[in-house]
């Protein structure tokens, strides 16, 4: 048996052999086969031998690729050429090419004659995924800023800088994609100099797709990084920086240890929910997991004690020892929801698997906020909230995969707010400002003083050539132009403030083709503004259609409501009278379009004769078709429903 356990982990050996090897003071104790096959003892570990770092950057600038190299320099992986976004687990990740979750893997390195622990956290680089990036950078004490060596530095780059600055930690600036035919390090050198403040010969540059020159980066992750401040002697006080469910073993969190040890068998409590459990397993990602006797401050890790309901275990949530309370963490703040979309399922009868699903990608997924809602054409539902529009998708298309559940999404709306003027509703609401995220429920003009709309600080960087295009854009967009600053000669960096539901469905499309994939945008919350704002109704003969109720800026009043009204006429079958279709601002009808009835022709049998004939036997017909209009009542099939639903772009 210890022969195949040896066999199957000579690889490992090998590469840490090699990365001894390569190193000529590195003469440590490695662990054996057999110890990695029993369970490592992570005491043997002190803290100033431990890092923690993270990998951030734009989407695209090669992180998950670089972890993949780093797992096989430290022999935590075999080297072979399948080794592609090993750490990128979910099916939707693989699909589209990024990075969705953040994923957690603890190398051992040989360095100086010592065995260093080196914790990596890779992270996604979407600006729709950015609290995934501050729960992560919570666990570490420094950061590698991956910059392309082609493309240089784009909006979530700088966004990510500002993220690790404001933590206070260690940055190291490293260029990849070196190999590339059109790679400039030395100018992407320069604008890191520019932005950051960072002296350009701090940067390592490296190709990671080829491996060239990733050794130093771990080399320079032992040196620049700080090891954790954290007291081993202390009661434990470990944060919970994200979690993920297993249908047999319940919720499996990922810890960081701030103080003290825990191991199997402790009993810990949470420090939100006070209960207490029995701790069943802990241990380390290497990447797959890795059970240990005991996890030491300092130290990342997993951690199973017996949570079986998806609600137990809060994201930013401290455990610790029972009987030993502890000062909680300050934990995190809650991600604020940019997009609210109504989820319905298909058939009604899913709805109990829906439930149960959309809570178990809850827990894996906590930035997203649900509602209960119902409609009346498409049944029981929920109102979710989401970081964005990508979010959004991604969240549908985990749903299909994980869960096998198929789901109707309705139009993306945001959050509004109004400042009630009426006694009746403060007391009603019990506050004088509400916030609205179904449109269904916005008051009207009299009852309200002033309605605020989300608006957010967004930052362009594009190449100068598409400048006067993309300031266009902007301005079409009701953009204010708060800052713009060249990095080169080639780049600038352009700062506005748009309000939230004009970027929130299309706007990323448009800027992406008018400057031909060359520009990045990132934005961040600004608050909320006054705005005139109108509830937009839509009618069908009349009857108004709860589901495409919408709030739009009064000056795009009309311009929304005509696109409805004609997707609206492209999608309803016809009836034997005719349907008005209409879109009303209050009881001022601002859009129109018809569907025009079927109709016999009347006047077939008529060979000549008289007009007063045939004006008889059309006026019978039209009397008909009002008597018909009168009684009969439109529904609109579900398949019309979703047609409208999904998001267009303006026309």
């Amino acid at each position: 048996m210890w022969a195949l356990v040896g066999r199957a982990l000579a690889p490992w050996a090998a590469g840490a052999r090699h990365a001894a090897a390569s190193e000529p003071r590195a003469a440590c104790r490695l662990f054996s086969a057999a110890e990695l096959k029993e369970k490592p003892d992570m005491s043997r570990f002190p803290v100033e031998d431990i890092r923690n770092f993270s990998i951030i950057a734009h989407v695209d600038h090669g992180k998950s690729t670089l972890a993949d190299r780093l797992l096989e320099l430290t022999g935590t992986i075999d080297k072979t050429k399948k080794n592609k976004q090993v750490l990128d687990k979910l099916q939707v990740e693989r699909e589209r090419g990024i990075t969705v979750k953040a994923q957690t893997a603890s190398l051992f390195y040989s360095f100086g004659g010592k065995q260093y622990l080196l914790n990596l956290i890779d992270t996604p680089g979407h600006v729709d995924f950015s609290y995934e990036v501050s729960r992560s950078l919570s666990a570490c004490q420094g950061v590698l800023l991956v910059v392309d060596a082609n493309e240089g530095i784009q909006a979530q780059t700088v966004a990510n800088f500002f993220l690790a600055f404001e933590a206070q930690l260690s940055v190291i600036p490293v260029i990849n994609k070196i190999d590339l035919k059109n790679a400039d390090p030395e100018r992407v050198g320069k604008q890191i100099e520019k932005v950051f403040d960072i002296p350009s010969e701090e940067c390592i540059k490296i190709s990671a797709k080829l491996g060239t020159n990733v050794d130093s980066v771990l080399q320079a992750v032992i040196e620049r990084i700080p090891p954790p401040k954290v007291h081993r002697e202390n009661p434990l006080k470990a944060l919970v920086f994200d979690s993920t469910f297993d249908q047999y073993r319940g919720v499996i969190a990922n810890i960081a240890l701030f103080d003290g040890v825990v191991s199997k068998g402790d009993k810990i409590v949470s420090a939100h929910t006070k209960k207490a459990y029995e701790v069943n397993e802990v241990g380390i990602l290497n990447p797959n997991e890795q059970p240990t006797h005991k996890l030491y401050a300092g130290q990342v890790g997993f951690l199973i004690a017996g949570m079986k309901d998806v609600t137990e275990a809060q994201i930013g949530d401290t455990l610790y020892l029972h009987n030993h309370p502890v000062e909680p963490l300050p934990g995190f703040k809650s991600a604020k929801p940019m997009v609210f979309a109504g989820v319905y399922p298909i058939d009604q009868s899913e709805y109990n698997n829906l439930k149960s699903a959309i809570e178990k990608l809850t827990l894996n997924d906590s930035s997203v906020t649900v509602h209960r809602d119902s409609s009346l054409a498409l049944g029981a539902g929920w109102r979710l909230g989401f970081l964005g529009l990508l979010h959004m998708e991604v969240f549908n298309q985990r749903l299909e995969q994980e869960y096998n559940a198929s789901v109707i999404l309705t139009t993306p709306t945001v959050p509004y707010k109004a400042v009630l003027s009426s006694a009746k509703l403060i007391k009603e609401y019990k506050e004088k400002e509400i916030t609205i995220i179904n449109p269904a429920q916005f008051p009207e003009k009299s009852k309200v003083t002033e309605y605020l709309e989300p608006v957010v600080l967004g930052t362009v960087i594009t190449p100068t050539e598409y400048t006067g295009k993309i300031m266009a854009l902007c301005q079409a967009r009701r953009a204010i132009q708060k800052n713009m600053t060249f990095i080169d000669e080639n780049r600038v960096m352009l700062k506005y403030l748009f309000p939230l539901n004009e970027i929130v469905v299309d706007f990323y499309d448009s800027l992406k083709s008018l400057s031909s994939g060359y520009a990045s945008f990132d934005y961040e919350d600004a608050g909320y503004q006054t705005a005139e704002l109108v509830k937009m109704d839509i009618l069908l003969n009349g009857n108004m259609v709860e589901e495409l109720v919408t709030v739009v800026h009064r000056e795009k009043a009309y311009t929304v409501g005509k696109s409805i009204c004609e997707r609206l006429k492209e999608s309803l079958p016809r009836q034997l009278y005719e349907i008005a279709i209409q879109a009303a601002v209050g009881s001022k009808v601002i859009a129109r379009e018809t569907v025009k009835a079927y109709r016999k022709n009347v006047l077939a049998k008529c060979y000549g004769g008289d007009i007063t004939r045939k004006m008889k036997l059309l006026k019978r017909q039209s009397e008909g078709k009002k008597k018909l209009r009168k009684i009969g009542n439109i529904e609109i099939p579900k398949d019309a429903f979703i047609k409208v639903l999904k998001t267009q772009p303006n026309k």
